[in-house]
């Protein structure tokens, strides 16, 4: 998939709809932050990129999905992608990455009873 300048915004949102269907979008403040039993992603637009920040990114395990992280490698915490205009951007790895930082989120979170 392509990421089109046009609608950088609505890329990021349709990609994480397909992920995580039981995540939750705030667009009360920008940038725009999904969340499911914590922060997932936060998008932020630029003039040359499209961000996306996961702050517990490299606490994710090493595989297809973290080679898409391509920015802010060298902290102890978060990891981001940065897209650009035109680039191809591997959909099956960015859900799986989703899906995983969605379930580090849940890890030890006990379940609600009822």
């Amino acid at each position: 998939m392509r990421l089109r300048r046009s609608k950088p915004r609505t890329a990021g949102r349709e990609r994480g709809k397909a992920a995580d269907s039981l995540r939750r979008e705030s667009l009360r403040y920008p940038p725009p932050i999904w969340s499911h039993g914590g922060i997932v992603c936060a998008g932020e637009t630029y003039k040359n990129v499209v961000k996306m920040t996961f702050p517990k990114g490299a606490a994710l395990s090493v595989s297809r999905r973290t080679a898409l992280f391509n920015s802010s490698l060298e902290g102890n915490a978060r990891r981001a992608i940065d897209i650009h205009e035109g680039d191809k951007v591997d959909e099956a790895a960015l859900k799986d990455l989703i899906r995983a930082a969605v379930a580090l989120n849940l890890k030890g979170k006990s379940k609600p009873v009822g």
